[in-house]
């Protein structure tokens, strides 16, 4: 079972960026707002465009997530929406971090919230076998089914059975570059893995290190094996190895890590060489490309980058950093890894179900692409509704990967291998970075951090 508790280190790190991101795309600038369409309609009125909901006049509606500051505003949004296509009223209820924690304790005093937000498939799985969460309902079930890829309606299952909807995406699977030092080292976007390493080149022929990375944080690390993992082995394989069903010794590792190696083993291409790496954190990694002085060419990394770039610099997100998918690994196509929010009921209630039914249409992904820092896994959500060209270009590259996306593989690893500073995983590819040249010491390291991690020793 995977372990929930206690998870920390980049999870934080990375829920910490995010929070950022409705104001920050806000500012971009580069695009403009899809207009607010038609108004929604009186309480429990189905006039209106959209599904069909109950009215739920005199019901109040509580729903735990994680969001705060700007992210919390903006679906606040979402749920006003609800409340005038129903008539329900809406509580808000700060997670923290801590959801999965947070959620316990309220089971344990028997006042769950009626929907909750989570953000690892293994938190879904655990409390599915607790029976803290409901199977939906029959037209939940057929909304996900209208508007959503298989592979995100497989995520949010337990034992053959819905449990949630997916209302809220990532994509990490970019590489963001600053484009004054690809103009001046005469480089253009790759397309392979191939042509990256060709392009590096000609970034570090020009006096600049190409890459940039916060090694110190491990979750970066994970996130490049993963897309190349993907990328070559495929989504079948991708998904074995997340289940430790075939071990981190199987060539398919082996030749990911080889790959890798042909970039890591370059220290030059670094600022600072490798120990620069092991000694930056995610954030100081944005401003050594997108700084006033920068030192490096290329950032590997999710939309996230695209606040941060815009929080800690001056570059102008669009024109001076831009982003190129990450590039196809031979003999793989471009990769697709993902992150999300998955709202599940907590209570067989009208008004949990009506809101998981809601949160499953196109009209509840636009209250908030229009407003900006969200990315919704909604295949059906009109594009024009994105806040910003940048936010639109990234979802097009989601929804484009149809059913052959994958979500983060650490994600939804035992926490121990997958999600803990200096253990597992993370340690594991740090230790690979140091000394890239020994991939069966690497791969023994991982598949004995694994197999302890799996088997809740």
């Amino acid at each position: 079972m995977t372990r929930i508790v206690g998870r920390s280190g980049g999870r934080g790190v990375r829920r910490a960026v995010g929070a950022l991101a409705a104001a920050s795309l806000l500012a971009l600038g580069l695009g403009a707002c899809g207009d607010d369409g038609d108004d929604a309609a009186p309480s429990g009125d189905q006039s209106a465009a959209g599904p069909r909901l109950p009215s739920l006049s005199g019901t109040t509606v509580s729903v735990a997530g994680v969001w705060t500051g700007d992210e919390q505003a903006s679906f606040k949004k979402v749920l006003t929406d609800f409340e005038k296509r129903t008539g329900a009223k809406t509580e808000f209820i700060p997670t923290g971090d801590s959801a999965a924690t947070f959620l316990g304790q309220r089971v344990d005093g028997k006042a769950p919230p009626d929907v909750a937000f989570l953000a690892q498939p293994g938190a879904l799985k655990q409390f599915a076998e607790k029976g803290w969460i409901k199977p939906v309902t029959p037209d939940v079930q057929a909304a996900v089914e209208a508007n959503f890829a298989p592979q995100w309606e497989k995520l949010a299952s337990y034992d053959n059975k819905l449990y949630g909807v997916y209302y809220k995406g990532a994509n990490k699977s970019l590489v963001w570059y600053n484009t004054r030092i690809f103009e001046d080292a005469g480089a253009t976007e790759p397309a392979t893995w191939a042509d990256l390493q060709k392009t590096a080149a000609l970034v570090s022929d020009s006096g600049t290190p190409p890459f940039a990375a916060g090694g110190a944080d491990g979750w970066v690390l994970t996130d490049w094996f993963e897309n190349i993992y993907l990328s070559q082995a495929g989504p079948d394989m991708y998904d074995k190895l997340a289940r430790h069903e075939v071990p981190w010794t199987d060539p398919s590792v082996t030749t990911a890590l080889e790959a890798l190696a042909q970039v890591w083993s370059k220290g030059d291409w670094f600022p600072g060489g490798t120990e620069g790496v092991l000694q930056t954190e995610f954030p100081a990694s944005v401003p050594q490309v997108f700084g006033e002085s920068p030192k490096a060419g290329m950032l590997p990394g999710g939309d996230f980058i695209g606040t941060n770039i815009i929080k800690d610099t001056k570059a102008e997100v669009g024109k001076d950093a831009k982003f190129f998918a990450f590039p196809a690994v031979a003999p793989g196509k471009p990769p697709v890894v993902t992150g999300g929010d998955v709202a599940v009921a907590m209570k067989d209630s009208p008004g949990a179900m009506a809101l998981l039914a809601y949160l499953a249409s196109p009209e509840a992904a636009k209250v908030w692409a229009e407003q900006g820092g969200y990315i919704s896994p909604n295949k059906n959500l009109d594009v024009v509704a994105y806040h910003d060209d940048v936010t639109r270009q990234i979802a097009e590259k989601l929804i484009a990967a149809g059913d052959d996306f994958r979500f983060d593989l650490s994600d939804q690893a035992p926490s121990a291998f997958g999600g803990t500073k200096g253990e597992g995983m993370w340690r594991d590819l740090q230790d690979f970075l140091r000394n890239p040249s020994d991939v069966a010491g690497a791969q023994a390291k991982l598949e004995a951090d694994a197999a302890k991690a799996f088997s809740g020793a």
